[in-house]
């Protein structure tokens, strides 16, 4: 464990001893109960600072507290129900006080504990990683600055990698060692997944005796999933990897969740359904509230999706004299499959999409059984010639409510990039992603964005 983790379980142990003293457990249990709930802290991993994302965090601490819950009662004597009530209090409390100081000891701590980082590259995927580290506090990662590989005397291949991360930090390869001198790096991460094996080779042994830390960004072109094992073959690094299958239980337990949320959001539709009926009335737009179009649904099939009506009337129709009358219109819709500053939709029609609120007809879908709460986003039949291969991956579930494109950059992100994500989400589903997933939406529907730091 680190210095961060040391804390957190001296803390986190306190807290627990003094919970036990003040329920009234007998003597006798309550250091035998302390030193169970700190052995199973560390046994499942808790303090260790390979943890880059609070969702890891909260799972751990889920999953610990529930074993720890479990083994107290088959291994001591609960022989009273008030001590069961006691012994569920304790868990539950526990649990919230080490998810609430692992949260704000991250960042309390931070400017003692983070690591100074060093990006290798300076591209679309350094870009990428520099914005989730920026987002991203409790992986207490500090980017100091980014390493040019291009026309480098160091590497017997030539790289002309694009600079697309706009930072003034960006250091020539050559320079690396002074670099980490100076900027104290403890942690150097390659981002270019397309270095060549013989290359990173002779940066690990450049880096090697230079950091405490090395991180590499692999080119693995979806072979490689979440579900992945990586295995030694009698001295052979070996990665297994399976197509992604969703299991029965899963699917069963997505089903009751889209049942209970499905009914749950219809019955706030109903209040929903007349405020937007009366804005509208008040802008003088006395057309239908709802709107209805035909999706493409789960193996292919085609269903009528439910959405508040956010635009104009006849749309589609303006769409075509907009394109017709400007070719950049035309360009980016055919590029995006939207506009980003669409002038067909109305003034109430733009809270609605900036805050989610317009898909929420959408639950009378979930509730049909057409759609889920969480899945990849409900594509037009005019779209399938343009997702390609992506499209068989797809269809396999049934589209959402949500999913990884509304929480991960919501109308930043372009066509491409939604495919890719909802090819993410299915090939890494599991019923965790799902609950990420749905408090990351919740955060944007309350917040107006989605901030992973905090």
């Amino acid at each position: 464990m680190k210095m961060l983790g040391w804390l957190n379980f001296f803390v986190d142990t306190i807290f627990a001893m003094v919970l036990f003293w003040v329920f009234p457990f007998d003597f006798g249990y309550v250091w035998r109960l302390v030193v169970l709930y700190a052995f199973i802290q560390i046994m499942m991993g808790r303090y260790q600072d390979n943890i880059l994302l609070i969702w890891e965090e909260i799972k751990k601490i889920l999953i610990s507290h529930f074993c720890f819950f479990i083994i107290s009662i088959l291994f001591f004597r609960i022989t009273q129900i008030e001590e069961l009530l006691y012994l569920v209090l304790i868990t539950l409390l526990t649990a919230f006080f080490s998810l609430v100081f692992s949260r704000y000891s991250h960042i309390w701590f931070r400017p003692i504990f983070k690591k100074n980082v060093l990006i290798i590259g300076m591209g679309h995927t350094a870009e990428k990683l520099y914005g989730t580290i920026t987002h991203n506090r409790f992986a207490l990662m500090d980017v100091r600055g980014f390493i040019n590989v291009n026309d480098s005397s160091l590497l017997p291949h030539v790289y002309q990698q694009e600079r697309i991360v706009e930072s003034d930090n960006i250091f020539p390869l050559d320079t690396i060692e002074e670099v980490i001198q100076k900027e104290k790096i403890t942690t150097v991460i390659m981002a270019i997944p397309q270095l060549l094996s013989g290359d990173i080779e002779i940066l690990m042994e450049l880096l090697r005796d230079n950091v405490k830390e090395i991180k590499v960004l692999p080119r693995t072109e979806n072979l490689v999933t979440f579900d992945s094992r990586i295995d030694d073959f009698d001295g052979l690094l070996m990665i297994s990897t399976a197509k992604s299958e969703i299991s029965l239980f899963s699917c069963f337990m997505k089903r009751v969740v889209d049942i209970l949320g499905g009914f749950v959001g219809c019955l706030m539709l109903i209040p929903l359904y007349w405020i937007v009926r009366h804005k509208n009335h008040k802008e003088g737009d006395f057309g239908p509230v709802l709107f209805k179009q035909i999706r493409i649904g789960k193996d292919g099939k085609e269903f009528t999706i439910y959405k508040f009506r956010t635009m104009v009337m006849n749309a589609e129709q303006k769409l075509e004299e907009l394109m017709e009358k400007d070719p950049a219109i035309r360009e980016e819709y055919l590029t995006n499959k939207k506009l980003k500053n669409d002038p067909r939709i109305t003034r109430a029609g733009k809270f609605l999409r900036e805050k989610s609120l317009d898909e929420f007809p959408q639950f009378i879908n979930v509730l049909k059984g057409e759609m889920t709460l969480i899945g990849p986003r409900p594509y037009l039949p005019r779209e399938i010639e343009d997702m390609g291969d992506f499209y068989y991956t797809i269809i396999r579930m049934k589209p959402g409510l949500t999913g990884m494109w509304q929480t991960h950059g919501r109308s930043d992100v372009d066509f491409k990039s939604r495919l890719e994500l909802d090819d993410y989400y299915f090939r890494n589903y599991s019923l965790w992603l799902d609950v990420t997933l749905f408090i990351r939406t919740v955060k944007t529907i309350i917040g107006g964005s989605d901030e992973t730091a905090r």
